[in-house]
């Protein structure tokens, strides 16, 4: 360290009274650790100095054991034992053990102990020593000048009771010297017990001076730590203080700047009132600021204590970490501490927490604020007696309209529905959105049912209104679930579970309604459950086969193929409706594994038919979006030897309405093949012309629901089947009438100029052997014509 940095901390300067511990020196020294350190050293030499007076006192006893009464060694030899157990007792309990400060006293009341040990040892050698031959005399001499010097070495951090020891024992060894005729004895120990006196306060003085230095280090590294954070950028930490009545005290700027008050005015005023600013006056403190006032009240020391504060027409944010101080015997003085500006981190941790609880979507409450604020209503509701309730809404048709114009038109109508949820609560209700087109009611008191179902019924009527968004007209609609707690569950979970239970019977009802969950809607839940469980085990099973519909043509009524129908048998569930079972494999994503099974068990079957009978199979839009379907259809073709004009597979509609899908591409592929292809249920969906023009199907098929309300005379059937008919004439395409069940219909089929017929007219749903036999019986009537 040079010269100049020397300078800038000087050598503690060393007051022998004080170093006695005699007083206070109203230097800058803080006395307080290093009087703790003095009576440290002590300590850790109290049982060698407890050692040193048993021994010693043992020695002299055997030294005077025949030369005086045995009965006066024995008591002079306890007495010195219980002083030196006692004073070692006294050192090693002392309450500074782990303190950094002791007071004046402390020092001070050690003088007790010196006085205590030389008053016993100054027994031996005014009261034996001096009538003892001069042997004995020197033997103790000896002795007593080793127990100084052990004394010297175990006492020397506490120099008022080793001085006090050593003169007054030093001073008995001299008076027994001089009575035994040995001035020049006494003389040289005189000029010992100086000297062992010196190098005691040298030691004790060697001492302080490090303990000095040490604090004098730390006072420097806290300096120029302030002194770093003072000079940090703007929104660094600042330093505080306060006054045993919490008035600020020596104020750093930076602290003055952050609460906008001046440096100097705002010493003295109430910590408090300066971080309450205009609040001051009213009480109307924040929940934080409470807290720091409950800390600084109890002398409690806090850490990153977080406080609300105005400043100016600004709302900020601080945090708050400081330890009370106290002085050297042991008063409060006040509080030190450090504060930092913490609202960037504050207004990241809410956005944070915004973005976790909020759909970024629509702004609304996510699934998670949902179920907090369901959990929430619940548990006040069951407080209170009430009820709660939980809506849950899912949209109509709206997937349609997101694969036919996109995923942002799409996310924009949701953005449109979600302002319209919106408009329609109150501070009762709180509307959120779960995930894609669904979106959720937690109502707090739904003590009122009718009032419940007046707002699912707004919500219907709000959400089904035209929506003018893009330069497209748009209808939606909404189906919705109510479930009330605790009644229809006593968990949140429980209730969203009753609520999407009543949803799904007002989507199977047709959607554009409400339900209230009832008890059998479980009970229904879970026969579908086990009826999925048993459907994903009936292909392994054997529980599935097909049966074959035949199709004939409209004028001469011969068999030109069948139809591959699906049918399960269940041992137990008997016989399993397709509109029962189709759907739930649909949903279960298990139409994947049963279409292929249907596709290479129905090529097998139709390669023992004569030719040209064809089949037709089924294939759903799930089939279709996977690219290895083209793989299935061929492998399928090649181990069954069945030629590709003769299968015909039958799409619905619904393949096309899925926006950016391989669909089309997979169709192209497959009429590579030479496979036929047949388009079912046409005009009953949202028919893509675009779609039929530009995709080579072979046959397209007219519903049964237009069939029956042709034969029926309703005008609207009947026009549809003829722009069919039409259209398919000008593509090239056959036509097959679904659902013919008379003579009447066939007649009016004929007549609408169909090509195809299919129906109980002509035949049910033929099990294998019977469609085998109806087969081959037609190619022999061919034959023998």
């Amino acid at each position: 360290m040079s010269s100049e940095q020397s300078s800038q901390f000087p050598k503690p300067r060393i007051d022998v009274r004080a170093l006695l511990g005699l007083y206070d020196p109203p230097d800058t020294t803080d006395w307080g650790p290093i009087r703790a350190a003095q009576l440290h050293a002590g300590r850790q030499l109290a049982l060698f100095l407890l050692a040193a007076n048993l021994i010693g006192a043992a020695l002299i006893v055997m030294l005077f054991d025949g030369h005086a009464s045995r009965a006066l060694l024995v008591s002079w030899g306890v007495v010195t034992g219980a002083v030196g157990v006692a004073v070692a007792v006294r050192r090693l309990a002392t309450r500074h053990r782990d303190a950094s400060t002791a007071t004046l006293r402390d020092v001070r009341d050690t003088v007790l102990e010196g006085v205590a040990l030389a008053a016993v040892w100054s027994v031996p050698p005014l009261a034996l020593g001096a009538n003892a031959d001069i042997g004995t005399a020197m033997g103790l001499w000896i002795l007593l000048s080793v127990m100084m010097t052990a004394s010297a070495v175990a006492m020397a951090a506490l120099p008022l009771a080793t001085l006090s020891f050593l003169g007054i024992l030093g001073t008995a060894i001299v008076t027994m010297l001089l009575m035994l005729g040995s001035p020049l004895l006494g003389a040289a120990t005189a000029l010992f017990v100086g000297l062992l006196m010196l190098g005691c306060f040298q030691r004790c003085k060697a001492l302080v001076v490090i303990r000095a230095n040490e604090i004098g280090l730390a006072e420097r590294d806290e300096t120029v730590s302030l002194l770093l954070r003072e000079f940090e950028e703007e929104d660094g930490d600042w330093l505080w203080e306060t006054d045993t009545a919490r008035r600020i005290v020596r104020a750093s700027p930076r602290f003055a700047r952050s609460v906008n008050l001046d440096p100097i005015k705002i010493n003295g005023m109430p910590l408090l009132q300066s971080l309450a600013a205009e609040r001051w006056e009213s009480g109307d403190f924040s929940p934080g600021l409470h807290a720091l006032a409950e800390k600084l009240k109890g002398r409690e020391a806090f850490r990153d204590l977080l406080l609300s504060v105005q400043v100016k027409d600004e709302k900020r944010w601080f945090a708050l970490t400081a330890s009370p101080r106290h002085d050297d015997s042991g008063l409060f003085i006040g509080f030190r501490g450090v504060g930092s500006d913490v609202t960037a981190q504050r207004e990241s941790a809410d956005q944070i927490n915004r973005m976790a609880r909020f759909d970024t979507l629509t702004g609304l409450p996510n699934r998670l604020h949902l179920n907090e604020q369901l959990a929430k209503a619940m548990a006040d509701a069951e407080k209170w007696g009430t009820r709660c309730a939980f809506m849950m809404i899912d949209l109509d048709r709206f997937k349609a309209v997101n694969d036919s114009l996109g995923h942002p038109v799409g996310d924009r109508l949701l953005g449109r529905v979600s302002e319209r949820l919106a408009r329609l609560v109150t501070d009762n209700e709180i509307i959120g959105r779960l995930g894609g087109d669904e979106f959720a009611v937690v109502v707090r008191d739904a003590s009122d049912a009718g009032r419940v179902e007046r707002l699912a019924k707004a919500i219907i009527d709000t959400l089904s209104a035209r929506y003018d968004l893009d330069q497209h007209t748009l209808y939606i609609g909404a189906s919705i679930g109510i479930a009330s707690g605790p009644r229809d569950g006593r968990t949140a979970e429980m209730l969203i579970r009753s609520a999407d239970l009543a949803l799904y019977r007002s989507k199977d009802a047709g959607g554009g309604a409400f339900n209230t969950y009832e008890p059998q809607l479980h009970v229904k839940a879970e026969e579908r459950r086990v009826l999925e469980m048993a459907l994903r085990q009936a292909l392994e099973k054997g529980e599935m086969h097909l049966e074959y519909q035949p199709v004939v043509d409209a004028g001469t009524g011969g068999l030109t193929g069948f139809e591959a129908l699906l049918r399960w048998t269940h041992p137990e569930l008997g016989v399993v409706s397709p509109a029962k079972f189709v759907p739930l494999a649909e949903d279960a994503r298990l139409i994947g594994p049963m279409g292929e099974w249907v596709l290479r068990s129905a090529c097998d079957e139709a390669a023992s038919w004569p030719a040209p009978t064809r089949v037709a199979v089924n294939v759903s839009p799930e089939q279709l979006h996977n690219p290895a379907f083209v793989a299935v259809v061929a492998s399928a073709l090649a181990n069954s030897g069945l030629p590709p004009e003769r299968l015909e597979l039958e799409v619905t509609e619904g393949v096309f309405m899925r926006e950016g899908t391989v669909a089309v591409q997979v169709l192209e592929r497959i009429l590579d093949l030479g496979v036929r292809l047949s388009l079912d249920d046409f005009g009953t969906g949202y028919s893509s012309l675009g779609y039929l023009a530009r995709t080579r199907f072979s046959t397209i098929k007219v519903d049964r629901s237009f069939v029956q309300g042709a034969s029926k005379g309703q005008p609207e059937p009947i026009a549809i089947i003829r722009a069919v008919v039409a259209l398919a004439q000008s593509l090239g395409m056959a036509t097959t009438a679904e659902g013919v069940e008379t003579e009447q219909e066939h007649q009016m089929i004929q007549d609408l100029g169909c090509t195809k017929v299919q129906g109980y007219y002509f035949g049910r749903p033929l099990p294998v052997t019977e469609a085998r036999a109806l087969a081959a019986r037609r190619w022999d009537d061919a034959a023998a014509a």
